[in-house]
């Protein structure tokens, strides 16, 4: 099984049934005339073996990375970046990169599941990069720039 970068499926969706606030909370909802409040968005990390793509739906521990210092859920995403487009590309991007101190990640792995923890884990976007192990080290997962061509979440 291999992990493969994809935004999920569900998230398209869920996206169009208003499910998710991504970014700063900048929307009025129309039945209680109320700011909405910012979702809580987390980054999990997961093994080369796992099978995390396009069809999944949710955030679940299995094939979840695990060692010291590393918490089962991930990382909490810097959710303060409001979504926008960039010509007829609707983008959004976290404001900061994932970070996760001093970690010791011994078993291969190769991809970060980005999910909507606010909304029943929801998942949102699944991203790979090269395998990887980390020995009592630091691991960051810098984030592109928020444009059309490199943004980490895009809608063209």
């Amino acid at each position: 099984m291999a992990n493969t970068q994809a935004l999920c499926t569900s998230f398209k969706a869920e996206i169009l049934r208003g499910e998710h606030q991504l970014g700063a909370a900048t929307l009025v909802s129309r039945t209680s005339l109320t700011a909405p409040t910012t979702d809580t968005i987390k980054a999990a990390l997961f093994l080369a073996s796992a099978t995390i793509n396009a069809a999944t739906t949710a955030y679940s521990t299995t094939g979840e990375v695990t060692g010291t210092n590393y918490t089962a859920g991930g990382v909490t995403v810097t959710n303060a970046t409001t979504p926008t487009t960039s010509g007829t590309t609707a983008i959004w991007t976290p404001s900061a990169s994932f970070a996760w101190t001093t970690v010791t990640l011994a078993t291969a792995f190769d991809c970060v599941e980005v999910y909507n923890s606010t909304q029943s884990n929801k998942a949102i976007s699944v991203h790979t990069f090269g395998s990887q192990t980390v020995t009592a080290a630091n691991f960051t997962l810098t984030m592109p720039a928020n444009d059309a061509s490199n943004a980490l979440v895009r809608i063209a």
